[in-house]
């Protein structure tokens, strides 16, 4: 909880600091990889940080961190900070890593702010921040707990036994355990960090979604190759997988983690995705389909064409599968049998109480949700995953 002092100044200095707050972040990235240079190379997403979309989710975190606290002093964004906790255990971040950061963002929150920066203010804000660091260890050492993974060593060797294309730009490959043992458990919805390295040396990290059963011998993973686009770079980890990873190749895999997670408890289900944000719903579905469930689940899909569609035969099979299903595709390049355009919930029934699951760029996120709550769905029931920083998050 934050104290009734420090509370009336983060509400007095929250302008000022929200105002500077990129600034702040930009210059703690640029002094902690000047100072642990290896952080950049093994741990952080180069990519993220060339684009600044990094910097603008530390910077929409903290401010959404402090304003909770600040209208709410006795409570914590228990939501938001599951999310961040789950990326940073895949990760394999350690608690000795938070004073580090402490260290180099206080320092450029002293150089941004200058004399705003008071010795109260100063002491308010490292309140917040180590209520918010308290809380991620916290939540992080439970998450190593219940993998049975010692807190910083995340990795396991899994072999490729098999690679697919499934289109142009996303391949397949299904893994096993290098070491014979078996595969833990995962919930439908959850991702792995999959580290790689690359030909500088650097060891680049990346989640993706696990898209089979929960229960299987093997796990399975769809990657699109991402292309950069507008000036930013090409995706490190992705392109290294579909050029050089095959069959008989090993990778190193985290345990699965991950709050988006399927809740199959009989209400109705709305399931969205665009692009390969279809991953998490397959396995939802696949999840669904081997339980027989009985309740209403609609299936909504956006992509460019059919043949740039993820998995697609599998995301129609798996509708079929359950007993009251409908799957609503749509397509930007007109397809005869599917509807084209944007996805569009507004001639899709919605059952009342249903809860939606959501997962694929931010603009479609943001407009089925939009849609979903016109529709009277509670707002507690639309659940969402991004992929890479929770730009969403940062910006809510």
């Amino acid at each position: 909880m934050l104290t009734d002092q420090s509370a009336v100044v983060v509400r007095a200095t929250l302008p000022a600091v929200g105002a500077a707050i990129e600034e702040i972040s930009g210059r703690f990235y640029d002094r902690i990889f000047a100072a642990h240079p290896g952080l950049l190379r093994d741990l952080f997403n180069r990519g993220n940080q060339a684009s600044g979309a990094q910097r603008q989710a530390l910077a929409g975190s903290i401010a959404a961190f402090a304003t909770h606290l600040a209208e709410h002093p006795y409570d914590r964004p228990d939501v938001m900070l599951s999310r961040i906790a789950h990326k940073h255990a895949s990760l394999g971040v350690r608690a000795d890593q938070y004073p580090v950061v402490h260290e180099h963002l206080f320092a450029a929150i002293t150089e941004v702010l200058g004399d705003v920066l008071t010795p109260e203010v100063a002491r308010a804000w490292n309140e917040v921040y180590w209520l918010m660091a308290n809380a991620l260890i916290a939540v992080e050492a439970r998450l190593y707990a219940e993998q049975g993974v010692i807190e910083g060593e995340a990795w396991r060797e899994w072999e490729v036994v098999a690679r697919t294309e499934e289109t142009a730009d996303v391949a397949s490959f299904l893994l096993s355990p290098a070491d014979g043992n078996p595969a833990p458990a995962f919930k439908a919805g959850q991702y792995v960090s999959v580290q790689v390295q690359l030909a500088d040396g650097a060891r680049q990290i990346r989640q993706y979604s696990l898209t089979g059963a929960p229960d299987a011998a093997t796990r399975s993973i769809a990657v699109k190759r991402v292309l950069g686009a507008d000036g930013s770079p090409d995706g490190e980890v992705s392109n290294h997988l579909h050029i050089h990873v095959r069959a008989g190749d090993r990778l190193r895999v985290s345990a699965p983690y991950g709050d988006l997670v399927l809740k199959a408890d009989g209400a109705p289900l709305l399931l969205a995705s665009a692009g390969i944000g279809c991953t998490p719903i397959l396995a939802m579905l696949v999840d669904l389909a081997a339980t027989g469930h009985p309740c209403p689940v609609t299936v909504v899909h956006a992509d460019r064409s059919p043949e740039t569609h993820p998995l697609r035969a599998m995301h129609k099979a798996l509708t079929t599968k359950l007993p009251d299903a409908t799957a609503h595709f749509w397509y930007e390049r007109p397809s005869a049998g599917h509807r084209s355009g944007w996805a569009d919930l507004t001639d899709v029934p919605v059952v009342p109480g249903t809860r939606a699951y959501l997962c694929g760029p931010l603009p479609f996120m943001r407009a089925m949700r939009t849609q979903l709550l016109d529709k009277g769905v509670a707002a507690a029931n639309v659940h969402y995953e991004v992929f890479g920083p929770d730009l969403w998050l940062a910006q809510s």
